[in-house]
């Protein structure tokens, strides 16, 4: 992980770069930055982020001076805290690829007449020439505007990269179609493209080479376009923080309830939080007791009840009774704004992207610029015409045309990527793939990814000569009148059994458990204390059980009436049935399974147990998670994360790779890599087995892609494969790169 020193009388700076095309890019960014006196910089592409250590001497004006200095743009980074209700909005509906992707439809619109033209001579009508001129120049000029662009910018730094070679062999096989059409003898009424793979010496004056100059850019876009799209996501997690938290909250001034914006909350300010509503900012309770769901924030799969004076986070939901409380922090003070930074700084301390393409460029393409100069100067030498020289380089240009290295990495990922959305498994882009390689480690969060994250009735234990359908059934009528998440899985177990019992009397006390009339009978369900105060002791046999019970993990409440104690009813958050064979399978693939949770020690080991982990670490707070990835980092470990909540968003983002569950929130999806949209942790194994596969096949693509134009560029070279040759190996070249692709396509899940 690239990480950047801040010194004590330093402080950071986070931008926004734009413009940035490849890793070469950003290393030149970072270069320039790091000029700058006392300045230490990070530039990450894939989030088009700089992270800056600079002293108070050094200005954030500075910082963006010597950013466009460098030729590209920037802006200081907005943090992740609360925005107006309209930029919210905003910021989640803007596409920032629907301009490229508006380039590629209209390029591949102009281009297709193109190519059909060119390769099929009996289709080629008087004048056609000038027709496939007029739908080209747009193509080579307005499309291919980018790569152009960033050549020029690298060629005012006297740099190189894919783009060089993208902008001048499109430029040179335009060129050239230009000098045939109006000098040359192409632009003649009746003109023929005879299709030839070799080219007689002297000839071209008379052939034109716009379909390899108008498909290579709409090859070269698409490809541009699939990679924007799966970068597009790298911000998406800090939305769906803020699409987390509450959006107005009910504020009491003078006595009186007043809806306001959640930005305009006050610290001080006490607000109102009914059933079912989200925590709007951390506070204390002043007023009323309830349950708390935090179970997306800590992780707990138990509601924590809270009254008078208890602590409450911001983005909890109220799962009881109406409480009142008074703010104490807000805005980017509260738990939810800085979990949203700890996503956005384990976002920007990821590794660089650097593709094979992006650092083999540098070598290979002032290379191949030096050999089409010798090209062009060894043929005059030898007493060829300037024609045959020219054609020779331009050649030389076409065939090193990076179309099959363009076509690599998107072709395989979209066909892995589809293959993976067939089988429920997301794959977010080809940086991930990277890592999958070498993770030996994987973190699995349990609350919703071992286990399924609702409370249910693990066991009924009745005591002696009681029926444990009765103790059921009569806990279950009594509990279905409140809204506590243990009763209501009580409840639901109940009614599953059978109809319920209307409910008389009905008494919650906060806290305790509830009470009332059943049938007739007195029941009394909750915890032995709220027994006790009804006179009901739990017998030795009920209090031995119910230990037991919680030392396996359970949630145990006590039944009883008419005087007696009847029974036990144990709830738990029960453990999916595929949990314990994708442990196993994670095994298999080299990996060492962890449970990391926000659930207390005897729960975690209970579930651990049961699903065959040997190590456990639990009470883990959100921002911990993502500081126990980066020990396990700093012990040289490749680190895999497997969550599903909100507390898992910054430890997604941190690991080297990112596993969410499909079935959690939105903010651990989006600061994943990779998502299992069915929630069935076997998808893991899948997942990680289906990414190595991509990847395996990308870099096939890439070894066939250099080794074609290492062996075809020699023959450019000696006259013996013609532009127009050329353009058809290249496309040859792109052929087996996506048939290669296909493969992908017969990938199958372990059974």
């Amino acid at each position: 992980m690239d990480t950047i020193e801040t010194r004590p009388e330093s402080r950071e700076t986070l931008l926004d770069v734009t413009g940035m095309t490849c890793a070469s890019c950003a290393a030149r960014v970072e270069k320039k930055l790091r000029k700058l006196d006392g300045v230490d910089a990070s530039v990450n592409f894939a989030t088009e982020r700089a992270t800056v250590a600079h002293p108070d001497a050094v200005s954030t004006d500075d910082l963006l001076q010597a950013v466009r200095a460098a030729g590209y743009d920037a802006s200081v980074h907005r943090p992740a805290t609360a925005p107006a209700a309209d930029d919210a909005g905003g910021a989640a509906t803007t596409d920032e690829t629907a301009p490229l992707r508006q380039r590629v439809l209209t390029s591949w619109l102009l281009a297709a007449p193109v190519i059909v033209l060119a390769m099929v001579p009996a289709w080629q009508f008087r004048n056609w020439q000038w027709l496939s001129l007029v739908l080209a120049a747009p193509v080579v000029v307005w499309g291919g505007w980018p790569f152009h662009k960033a050549a020029w910018t690298n060629l005012r730094h006297r740099a190189t990269t894919m783009d060089t070679l993208v902008s001048l062999g499109t430029l040179a096989a335009f060129g050239w179609s230009l000098y045939a059409l109006f000098v040359g003898d192409a632009g003649m009424p009746g003109m023929r493209h005879d299709f030839s793979l070799t080219t007689a010496p002297g000839e071209g004056s008379s052939t034109i080479y716009l379909e390899a100059a108008a498909g290579v850019t709409a090859f070269l876009l698409t490809g541009r376009y699939l990679e924007a799209r799966s970068k597009r996501t790298a911000g998406a997690a800090l939305r769906a923080l803020l699409e987390l938290g509450a959006k107005d909250v009910a504020v009491l001034r003078d006595g009186r309830e007043t809806r306001i914006p959640v930005q305009d909350v006050a610290v001080g300010d006490l607000f109102v939080v009914r059933p079912g509503e989200k925590i709007a900012a951390d506070g204390e309770v002043e007023q009323g007791t309830s349950a708390v769901d935090n179970s997306a924030m800590t992780g707990e799969s138990v509601p924590a009840e809270v009254q008078p004076g208890s602590p409450v986070t911001g983005g909890a939901v109220n799962a009881g009774g109406r409480l009142v409380i008074r703010a104490t922090r807000v805005g980017a003070d509260t738990a939810l704004a800085q979990l949203g930074r700890l996503v956005e700084q384990a976002q920007a301390g990821k590794a660089q992207v650097q593709r094979l393409a992006d650092r083999v460029s540098a070598v290979f393409v002032p290379v191949v610029l030096g050999l089409a100069a010798l090209t062009f100067a060894g043929w005059l030498v030898l007493g060829g015409s300037t024609v045959t020289a020219f054609t020779a380089a331009v050649a030389v240009l076409v065939i090193a045309c990076p179309c099959a290295l363009g076509l690599a990495t998107p072709t395989a990922l979209l066909v892995g990527s589809g293959r993976g959305a067939q089988l429920g498994l997301l794959i977010k882009g080809p940086e991930v793939l990277e890592n999958t390689r070498t993770v030996d480690t994987v973190l699995l969060d349990k609350t919703g990814t071992v286990t399924t994250g609702r409370m249910g009735v693990a066991d009924v234990i009745p005591a002696a000569g009681e029926s444990r359908d009765q103790v059921l059934a009569l806990a279950g009528a009594l509990e279905h009148a409140s809204a506590h998440p243990i009763a209501q899985a009580i409840a639901t177990a109940a009614e599953e059994a059978g109809p319920l019992a209307p409910v008389e009397s009905f008494e919650d006390a906060a806290g305790l458990g509830v009470s009332g009339v059943v049938d007739g009978h007195a029941v009394v369900v909750g915890r032995p204390k709220l027994l006790q105060d009804w006179g009901i002791h739990l017998p030795d046999t009920l209090l031995r059980q119910m230990y037991d019970a919680e030392r396996a993990g359970a949630t145990v409440v006590a039944v009883g009436w008419d005087g007696a104690a009847r029974g036990l009813v144990a709830v738990e958050d029960r453990i999916k049935p595929t949990s314990a064979e994708a442990v196993r399978r994670l095994r298999s693939l080299g990996l060492r399974p962890v449970l990391l949770t926000g659930d207390n020690e005897t729960v975690a080991r209970a579930v651990a147990d049961r699903v065959g982990i040997d190590e456990v670490i639990a009470g883990v707070l959100p921002a911990d998670k993502a500081a126990v990835v980066r020990r396990l980092q700093e012990q040289g470990r490749v680190v895999a994360m497997v969550g599903d909540g909100v507390n898992d968003a910054a430890a997604l983002a941190q690991a080297d790779l990112g596993i969410a569950m499909g079935t959690g929130t939105d903010v651990a999806i989006e600061a994943s890599d990779l998502t299992i949209v069915r929630g069935d942790l076997v998808g893991a194994a899948d997942a990680i087995r289906l990414s190595r596969s991509t990847l395996r096949t990308i870099k096939s693509n890439l070894v066939w892609a250099f080794g074609y134009n290492v062996a075809a560029i020699p023959l450019a070279m000696s006259g013996r494969l013609g532009p127009m040759a050329a353009g058809f190996a290249m496309a040859l070249s792109s052929v087996f790169v996506v048939l290669n692709s296909l493969r992908l396509r017969r990938f199958a899940p372990t059974r």
